[in-house]
């Protein structure tokens, strides 16, 4: 275990690492979502596509606990579970894909996703119609794609409830209850392939503790009636991580 331990730490650029998943931790505290957004762009400017994966993966099992009991209470488990079953099916073609990328376009594809993700949602589109079995099981399968390819699971889940009509507070419990659902997922599906790097898995867990304090912070800035708010801070954060996040900035 000392061994490890000391791999795990003498990972390059783990000062930001930290530091992207203590913000993470305090913007989905706060809005149920986003971390990926914030970490991703920095794991993979520093690891290799798959640990940037399981980084945020491990780094995501114990930050949104504190705020479990309330997602419950507010959101709809039962579409979260659709969602999830879709992920089961779709989390497995997605690392297939994930191991074959180039890192740089890596970088890139990661970036360009949650950049795209925010042009669209900052136009103000609206889903008007019912959220049916069929598309929220499709959405949680698109989500599951991306998360074993890209490492963000949002995209498609956030287009889908932040375009509807559903109040914020069942929005944010959702997207905490699937976020969670998926790295649950994950962590089965990468240890039976083999696909599974212990020293980074490590440090995530590590990491995970100043995640969960920020997730408990940010829980307590919430508030329902301030929509606004809610997705005025949404944006910045996944504007400034995808911008950060391009590779451009490694030279």
């Amino acid at each position: 275990m000392p061994d490890i331990l000391a791999e795990a730490f003498a990972t390059e650029g783990l000062i930001w690492l930290v530091l992207a998943v203590s913000v993470a931790g305090l913007v989905r505290g706060f809005s149920g979502f986003g971390s990926a957004m914030i970490i991703m762009p920095a794991a993979s400017s520093v690891l290799p596509p798959l640990e940037a994966v399981i980084f945020l993966m491990c780094a995501e099992l114990v930050g949104p606990l504190p705020n479990l009991r309330a997602a419950l209470r507010d959101g709809t488990p039962k579409d979260v579970g659709l969602l999830g079953l879709g992920a089961f099916v779709g989390l497995p073609l997605g690392l297939w894909g994930l191991t074959t990328i180039n890192p740089t376009a890596f970088g890139w594809l990661v970036s360009a996703l949650v950049l795209s993700l925010l042009v669209l949602l900052m136009f103000g589109w609206r889903y008007r119609g019912h959220l049916s079995r069929n598309l929220t099981m499709a959405t949680g399968g698109l989500g599951g794609f991306m998360t074993g390819f890209a490492g963000i699971p949002g995209p498609p889940v956030i287009m889908l409830y932040m375009a509807s009509t559903l109040p914020i507070s069942v929005i944010r419990a959702n997207f905490l209850l699937y976020l969670l659902l998926l790295d649950l997922l994950l962590l089965p599906i990468l240890w039976v392939s083999g696909l599974m790097v212990w020293k980074i898995a490590l440090l995530g867990l590590l990491v995970g503790i100043p995640n969960l304090i920020a997730n408990a912070l940010g829980a307590l800035l919430f508030d329902p009636a301030a929509e606004k708010l809610f997705r005025t801070v949404a944006y910045i954060v996944i504007a400034c991580s995808a911008i950060l996040g391009l590779p451009l900035w490694k030279g």
